[in-house]
Parts: structure tokens; sequence; C-alpha cells
């Protein structure tokens, strides 16, 4: 038995003062991590053009195991999904991203949907599958769902080619594993750009500033 339940989802947000972004931005976090945290590596972006909303994954959970004691200070992180339910799960965050963009959604602004780490997964899907088109896709040192074929929805992956941008010292994923990805969306067709910075698992400011200007 299922039932769909209501959420509170918690958004945070930069440049929501601007009046007239050319701009929306909608940036999906990393496993672990929380949104208030993972959203102060756009505030380099805000010229006054851009409005960014970071969407925290409905589910939250302790870092500590069981047996360990918590306190105010343990850590807590937020996963958008896992391999339990996984299909009713997908179709939740892609429903959560699709009523954030009804929410926010600006008249002539273009929509870049930005992901990290467990959030390339997350964007690749929703905007594969979800009813909000976006018009640019920022994958950014994750890889995309082996289950979905990337052929079928690659006219959904933007206007401009997809940036896929990978540290050269990502702890998670060495040449081999980057350069598959590559492959994957050369086979399936999707123009994109590769873009790698001399880094590990993080959002390289400067990168940043030059893919966003870039697109």
């Amino acid at each position: 038995m299922f039932l769909p339940v209501t959420r509170t989802a918690r958004i945070a947000t930069l440049g929501d003062d601007i009046a007239n972004p050319s701009e929306v931005w909608i940036a999906c976090h990393g496993y672990g991590q929380l949104a208030a945290r993972f959203i102060r590596h756009f505030e380099p972006l805000l010229d006054g053009t851009r409005r960014i909303y970071a969407p925290e994954a409905l589910s939250r959970f302790y870092f500590d195991p069981p047996s360990k004691h918590r306190n105010p200070d343990s850590r807590i992180g937020a996963t958008w999904m896992t391999r339990e339910d996984r299909e009713h799960e997908i179709a939740d965050y892609v429903g959560y991203l699709d009523a954030l963009v009804r929410a926010v959604a600006v008249p002539g602004a273009r929509l870049v949907a930005f992901g990290f780490s467990q959030g390339v997964s997350t964007v690749m899907r929703w905007a594969a599958l979800g009813s909000a088109r976006v018009d640019r896709v920022i994958a950014w040192s994750g890889s995309f769902p082996p289950d979905l074929d990337l052929a079928q929805y690659r006219d959904r992956f933007g206007r401009v080619p997809l940036d896929y941008v990978s540290g050269d010292a990502d702890e998670f994923f060495d040449e081999a594993a980057v350069q598959a990805q590559c492959d994957r969306l050369r086979d399936a067709g999707v123009a994109f750009t590769f873009t790698s910075f001399p880094g590990r698992h993080t959002i390289d400011r400067e990168t940043l500033l030059r893919i966003a200007v870039r697109g």
C-alpha cells in the first residue's frame, strides 16, 4: 500500500530580491549536504541577473551511528533517494522540483538546472521526466542515471550544450569514470561541453564563474 502525503520542503535562496532576473537557477546538492550550506557556493554569481534556489532533499538523516549519543552538534545530511522504493522517490522529487519551478518561475527568464554529485542524477531525471522545460543543464562531479535513456530525452537537456564538469583529482571519479560519462553522452547524441578543473570533489569558484557566463 502506498499513500501520497504532503511534505514541507526547505529551499535556500539567493537573489530573490532581484526584480527582473534573466536566469533562474535550481541547484541540487549532493548526498549528505544541506541546502543552506550548499547555496553558499553560488554567492559569486550574484551580479543582479540571477535568482538561485537550492531545494533540500526530503530525506534527512544523522551521520552518527544509532549507538552514538546525539547532541545539538550532531551532523545532519539529506539525500534525494536510496534504492528502497526508488520509483516513488524519483517521482516524488521530480514532482517537487516541478512545483518549485511553478512557484518561482519568472516570465522570460532562462531556467538553469545545476546538479552536484548525487544532484547530477537528480537534475538529469528531472530534466527528462518533469513538466518543466529547462534551458540549460550543468552536471558537476556526478554520474548520469544508468537507467535513464539519454538518447530518448536528449532534446530535454536544454537549448545549449549540456555542461559536464569534474575536478582532475576528484576522489570519487577517476579519469576512466569521467571518460565513461562523456562516452555515454556522446553515444546518446547529447551535445555537451566538458570542463576539467584542478581540484577534488567540490565546486570550484573560478570554474563556476566561467561556466555561468559562458552559457
